[in-house]
């Protein structure tokens, strides 16, 4: 029933038709008794109102040589009129109407929010060339210009801060609510609300090109593109159409011919047949239900790239997921610190050493000890002769000795033995699934630091809570070492662990898996993991808010950084399912009962009653996804 937007095709246009159908037709059936001519002018106001927009659209798929319900409609007005039933007529083509306005108006729900993004973006931008700030049109905003900010605005480019600090409101992009503090070299994106601090921004992006821009295109092809169901609902309906007019032609001559009916009355009755059998209801299922389904899920962060992603994941009952950025934080940290003498002050003075020395490395292990001797606020010394042995560690010259951090290799090759303690303490950290960096020098104090990228938070309870909306079996596939990769697999309860793998023997893991189990759904971070992400049945992308990837590859993007989005994302699959299946076995059910109630002599108007009221129920049923309350998972508080 639903047809791209046109002109005089607005849902307040169809709802103004509908209201004049109502009035005309119900004034008509009031001035009928006793004022017949004025009667036959107000019916044939409402049947043009009515009928305007279903004969719209029946001219406009003649050309094209197609039939649809609206042609059966526009036949069941029209055999009630010839009948002198001009009221039950009425009724056919106001409750028609009134399904089609609701139709138009849960369609156009998802435009509106594709308007309110686009509204998002501000039309113009301050722009710094030259040390004058010039307010330019977005579109005039090219990628190394640099941009103010100022208190209370909207960001116009996707960029990075250069000057300045503040909190910044991104839930257009990832349906978080709590402002995030940004400074400089941290990335921001257009559409985001600055509240405090003024901010000087480098654009990275043009405006067409921005993850707005993005999100804006992706959820407007998410609308347009059909479920499998609406697919094959639609290749029926041409047939089916065909068919209900032959039946419709059969009865009419079998009760005529061979019931004895006269004509007038078995004309009658293959009218109501022809409205019980029009499947509307069955139409309108699938679309009512799919786009309030988006829209819901899009106001939470999560980004569907189209609707039949969304009918895909239901039977995605196996999960696999990468570990590094996705189970992880994506962020090496100290989580254990071990010095010989067991001193707190000679523990903080090994941290110090250690340090020092990885400030001048720029592997992110070091970053994590660095990170952590700040966090302590340690003043850090300064060191000399810095050298760096690739995959195996650093050592300089702190405090007037020679100090090595890192893997036991560091130290044979400066001929410095370990003391058998420390050997069995890096041995012990690792057991443990962390990396250990060692810190030693000839005769001076030694120990050992063990760092992990550790488990978000989240993680535990949103697999368990996966769990509880149809997730089977949770495989994690990563290309971390083994010991590391168990002991985070232990931690947040995976089934499966594989280690060591590279990106393209993941996507093999992802066949392997759809092979034995049937659809997978594979959830990484969009960069590295594209090609198992291609591979799965469903591919979901963590933090889409910062990867084009991402967007790109993905089925699903969860636009923050929090598994706990991915159970709604299944919990939304299932119940638009649910909600699309009881639709129309409702709708089929009173087809059913109608066609048997045309045979019994039903009162036309009753079938057009009820048949139409399937319709509305139908479009009703779907709009409760926007606002049905998810059941809060144990323990785990998730987006809504």
């Amino acid at each position: 029933m639903s047809r791209p937007t046109t002109f005089n095709d607005q849902p307040a246009f169809r709802a103004s038709l509908t209201a004049v159908c109502a009035l005309a037709g119900l004034t008509g059936y009031l001035f009928e008794s006793f004022h017949a001519e004025l009667a036959v002018g107000l019916y044939a106001l409402a049947y043009l109102a009515g009928a305007w927009m279903p004969l719209r659209e029946t001219f406009a798929d003649l050309r094209h040589r197609l039939l649809d319900v609206n042609f059966l409609m526009l036949l069941g007005a029209g055999g009630a009129a010839l009948l002198k039933h001009p009221a039950e007529g009425v009724v056919l083509l106001f409750l028609f109407a009134l399904s089609g306005t609701l139709e138009k108006y849960t369609l156009e729900r998802t435009a509106r929010t594709i308007e309110s993004l686009v509204k998002l973006r501000p039309a113009t931008a301050l722009v710094l060339r030259d040390g004058v700030e010039t307010r330019v049109p977005i579109e005039q905003v090219l990628p190394g210009d640099k941009v103010r900010v100022n208190p209370a605005e909207r960001l116009p480019v996707d960029g990075e801060i250069l000057e300045g600090t503040s909190s910044l409101d991104e839930s257009t992009l990832t349906g978080e609510s709590i402002p995030v503090d940004k400074g400089p070299g941290e990335e921001v994106f257009a559409g985001t609300f600055n509240h405090r601090g003024s901010l000087v921004v480098k654009a990275t992006r043009a405006s067409g090109e921005s993850m707005l821009a993005k999100i804006v295109k992706l959820v407007g092809e998410a609308r347009d593109e059909k479920t499998l169901t609406e697919t094959r609902i639609a290749r029926w309906q041409q047939p089916y159409v065909l068919g209900v007019l032959a039946a419709t032609s059969a009865a009419t001559l079998i009760q005529w011919r061979f019931f004895g009916q006269e004509f007038a009355d078995a004309f009658y009755t293959g009218m109501t047949f022809l409205v019980a059998a029009s499947p509307c209801a069955v139409m309108i299922a699938t679309p009512s239900a799919v786009l309030a389904a988006l829209t819901r899920a899009a106001r939470s962060g999560v980004l569907f790239k189209s609707g039949a992603a969304l009918e895909r994941l239901a039977d995605a009952h196996t999960l696999a997921l990468d570990k590094t950025g996705t189970l992880t934080r994506g962020k090496p940290e100290v989580v254990a610190l071990y010095e010989s003498s067991g001193d707190e002050k000679q523990l903080e003075r090994m941290l110090v050493y250690a340090a020092s020395i990885e400030k001048r490395s720029e592997h992110a292990l070091g970053q994590a000890v660095v990170d952590e001797a700040n966090r302590r606020g340690l003043a850090l010394e300064p060191v000399a002769e810095f050298d760096a042995h690739v995959g195996h560690g650093v050592h300089a010259v702190v405090a007037g000795k020679l100090i090595g951090v890192g893997r036991e290799e560091v130290f044979a090759k400066h001929h410095i033995e370990l003391p058998p303690a420390l050997i069995e303490q890096g041995r012990a950290l690792r057991e443990k699934g962390l990396t250990a960096l060692l810190v030693s020098s000839a005769g001076g104090p030694y120990g050992a630091i063990g760092i992990a990228d550790r488990p978000r938070p989240e993680a535990a309870a949103a697999l368990k809570a996966l769990r509880g909306e149809g997730v089977a079996r949770v495989v994690m596939l990563t290309g971390d070492h083994e010991r590391v990769a168990q002991a985070v697999a232990k931690e947040v309860g995976v089934d499966t662990c594989r280690a060591g793998l590279l990106p393209g023997q993941k996507s093999v893991e992802i066949a392997a898996l759809k092979a034995q189990h049937g659809a997978v759904c594979y959830v990484g971070d969009g960069v590295n993991d594209a090609p198992a992400l291609a591979a799965a049945d469903v591919g979901v992308a963590m933090g889409g808010a910062g990867t084009d990837v991402a967007l790109e590859t993905a089925d699903v993007v969860l636009m923050r950084d929090d598994l706990r989005a991915l159970g709604l994302a299944y919990w939304l699959s299932r119940r638009t399912r649910a909600t699309i299946r009881r639709s129309l076995i409702f709708a089929f059910s009173v087809i059913v009962l109608l066609l048997v109630g045309a045979f019994l002599h039903l009162p036309l108007w009753l079938a057009v009653l009820a048949h139409e009221g399937s319709t509305v129920i139908a479009i009703f049923s779907g709009l409760y996804l926007l606002v049905e309350k998810r059941p809060e998972p144990a323990g785990l508080s998730t987006p809504a």
